[in-house]
């Protein structure tokens, strides 16, 4: 849920630990609940909420999970009501990052947000200091570990369900589609492929290389921050980050 489209993020997810799963699962909750509290329960009449419980599926979120925050956001005693934030800054060496919050508690964020920036070599900016510097696409990824998947076939298969590009790298498929589309492409390609993921992200137009060790480790270490606060959904950023760290 963090970073933008490089595999190496979701490789990065997937090996999560326990107590990271948690959190992942916690962050998925909140955005059930917005979408339940937008739309309604029903995710045949709620494109949104379908989008989120594909997302849970796809992160090996439990059934019982889903029902039953869907049931709760939907009851009569509901549940939080959640402000959807973003925030914006610069992380060291003039790392472009964008900090996409779901919060019931905006001043207790804002400051959580404030301080890791400040604590790591950042800081945090107005709003609008860095979004024009990335763009909003949808991204569905598809592993193909094995080589198996016919690079011509899920090309056509993706481009014919109103994707814009394909590109394939490494045993990945990356599909990329406007940012509203992302759910009509999944479900055109989810019964024939096995897709990892598919989400709107803010893709960086261009990246920033950091050569200081200390600003690397701080910039670890400012992400790392980021992810692990509860009210922080999502964190994309300009950083070009070392193999190393896949």
């Amino acid at each position: 849920m963090s970073g933008h489209s490089k595999w190496s993020t979701i490789k990065r997810k997937k090996g999560a630990n326990d107590a990271q799963r948690a959190k992942i699962f916690t962050k998925i909750a909140r955005e059930l609940i917005v979408a339940v509290k937008a739309g309604g329960p029903d995710p045949a009449n709620n494109s949104s909420l379908k989008d989120v419980i594909a997302k849970a599926r796809a992160n090996n979120m439990p059934n019982d999970n889903i029902t039953r925050t869907i049931k709760k956001a939907s009851g009569a005693e509901g549940s939080a009501d959640y402000e959807a934030i973003t925030y914006e800054g610069y992380g060291p060496g003039g790392v472009a990052v964008i900090v996409e919050t779901l919060t019931d508690n905006r001043n207790r964020t804002a400051a959580d947000v404030r301080a890791a920036f400040s604590k790591y070599g950042g800081n945090m900016g107005t709003t609008g200091c860095v979004s024009f510097m990335f763009d909003n696409k949808g991204v569905i990824v598809i592993e193909d570990e094995d080589g198996e998947i016919d690079e011509d076939e899920v090309t056509m298969d993706a481009l014919e369900a109103g994707a814009e590009d394909v590109t394939v790298d490494e045993g990945v498929i990356e599909i990329e589609t406007a940012p509203l589309e992302v759910g009509a492409v999944r479900e055109a390609l989810e019964g024939k492929y096995a897709i990892a993921s598919a989400e709107a992200l803010q893709i960086p137009q261009t990246t920033t290389a950091l050569t200081d060790e200390k600003q690397i480790a701080n910039m670890r270490k400012l992400l790392d921050t980021l992810e692990d606060n509860d009210d922080v959904q999502n964190v994309y950023h300009s950083w070009d980050e070392p193999e190393a760290l896949d």
